[in-house]
């Protein structure tokens, strides 16, 4: 949500929050409304002072690494100060009633025993409003983060007090629980840098034209904008029983660029392949070879030989 949105829908909503203060004065409840709509300024005035804030960072600029780092911060403590003064908010304005006052000094009386019960009903709660301020300081994912979790890959796109939304490659979005990536292990493919480096695995004859590849590799780097110039190599990584396996590796400026360079490079060089070394492509060979032969005779020969006759 950038500024302009944000004081927009502050201007669209004065009208609205006017009419409420207006009809709740009047129907004896002004003095929680007042407290509702303090609490409504005060969230939009977070709102504001962090939608400032972000407007001098691009997170879609190409090296976008320290903008999605303040993003990130500023978008969980946002959501804690919001909780807090809904929290708030809710608590002074049930204070108004005597009924609730009354309860409340019923259970001053009884607080060790409340505050052991309240404490294991919001265990859950607090541990992930205390995961999402670790989330905020340490920084394991971060807005626009490029990451693999449970096998899927896709970008950061929400980071809520209990989940975190992770919008797929194929548009879907998986939903992960907060504390998910505290206690358990995934991959993060921009935690320092945008840039990476892609593989491409050839399978080919032995007799596969090794340098004439790297070569080619070259000539199609060169024609693409894909690849940053900082890194590609061309290696015999593996010998099996009737291929070689060449890898090649590329890098680009962030994991889109990547996969489309691996694509490119893949598909060019299996065209190179197929139109100038078609023999060099996997293939069974099955070689025929004659039986031993014995005193001028095959073996063949000499089994189907009619045995002597007996006198």
């Amino acid at each position: 949500m950038n500024l302009e949105k944000v004081i927009n829908q502050v201007e669209d909503n004065w009208g609205i929050v006017g009419a409420l203060i207006v009809l709740a004065t009047a129907a004896g409840l002004g003095y929680i409304i007042h407290r509702i709509f303090f609490a409504w300024l005060a969230i939009q005035l977070v709102a504001l002072a962090r939608a400032i804030i972000l407007s001098r960072y691009d997170i879609t600029a190409a090296d976008n690494l320290l903008a999605r780092k303040v993003n990130t911060q500023f978008r969980i403590v946002e959501r804690i100060i919001v909780f807090t003064i809904i929290l708030f908010a809710v608590a002074v304005a049930l204070l108004t009633f005597e009924q609730v006052r009354e309860v409340g000094v019923t259970m001053l009386t009884s607080a060790g025993i409340i505050g052991i019960i309240v404490g294991f009903a919001a265990q859950k709660t607090l541990g992930n409003l205390l995961v999402g301020i670790q989330i905020a300081i340490s920084q394991p994912i971060r807005i626009d983060d490029a990451i693999l979790v449970e096998g899927e890959f896709g970008r950061v796109e929400e980071i809520n007090l209990t989940f975190v939304v992770v919008k797929l490659w194929d548009e879907r979005r998986q939903i992960v629980p907060i504390n998910y990536f505290i206690e358990k292990t995934f991959q993060n493919w921009t935690r320092v840098s945008t840039e990476l480096l892609g593989t491409v695995y050839f399978y080919l004859d032995y007799n596969a034209p090794i340098e004439a590849m790297r070569q080619e590799l070259g000539r199609i780097l060169a024609e693409t904008p894909l690849w940053d110039q900082k890194a590609s190599a061309l290696q015999v990584t593996n010998v099996k029983e009737s291929t070689l396996e060449v890898r090649i590796l590329v890098s680009a400026s962030n994991s889109g660029r990547t996969f489309d360079l691996r694509c490119l490079v893949r598909e060019k060089m299996i065209t190179f392949l197929q139109q100038q070394y078609p023999e060099c492509l996997p293939r069974n060979r099955v070689e025929m070879l004659s039986p031993p032969s014995y005193g001028g005779e095959s073996s063949l020969d000499a089994t189907q030989k009619p045995a002597p006759a007996r006198r």
